[in-house]
């Protein structure tokens, strides 16, 4: 739920699945779309020009396709999560990935999760199932992010601005953030 093409978000770390969706089920929000699996693959070129600039290039596939997503440098903003993003569908992911390999590109990163998506007011609240435990993630303005965290109980303290990524690599994790 960008605004524009500026994404600004949160995560909130969860001590499981189903406190996660007690949690939305407090704030009251309406489910959007249940539980689906989600695979991401995040491309560079061959030099990390992309990663070197703290910038990048996602193919996301899941059970309606895929999405295209070119995300621009991370900053903070308001204790929340900011950065360019600019994404596109994609009818055959498989395809699209060999396309960017005859352009030149690799595949840097996979990481999966299992998505729930709900929405409250103006957010976009995700429950996130992944290989580095569950997670809440609030998409939208930054005053609304700071609303709907504050009504689940969360202080700005504890708002992980960090990607899956560098969260799974921050753990210890090595190779690809996947489920075994």
């Amino acid at each position: 739920m960008a605004s524009g093409n500026l994404e600004t978000e949160i995560k909130l770390r969860m001590a499981s699945p189903q406190a996660a969706r007690e949690a939305v089920a407090r704030l009251g929000a309406t489910l959007v779309r249940p539980r689906h699996f989600e695979a991401n693959v995040l491309w560079d070129d061959a030099a990390g020009s992309l990663r070197s600039q703290g910038q990048v290039l996602r193919v996301r596939e899941d059970d309606t396709g895929g999405v295209l997503t070119f995300k621009g440098v991370r900053r903070e903003v308001d204790g929340v999560k900011a950065r360019e993003e600019i994404e596109t569908a994609v009818a055959e992911p498989a395809r699209l990935a060999l396309i960017l390999k005859a352009l030149g590109w690799r595949p840097l990163f996979r990481y999966e999760k299992h998505r729930e998506v709900y929405h409250w007011r103006d957010t976009e609240v995700v429950v996130d199932e992944t290989p580095i435990g569950s997670f809440l993630e609030i998409e939208g303005p930054a005053e609304a992010i700071h609303a709907a965290a504050q009504v689940l109980g969360f202080t700005r303290s504890e708002y992980i601005t960090e990607s899956y990524p560098a969260l799974f690599f921050a753990a210890g994790g090595q190779g690809d953030m996947v489920f075994r």
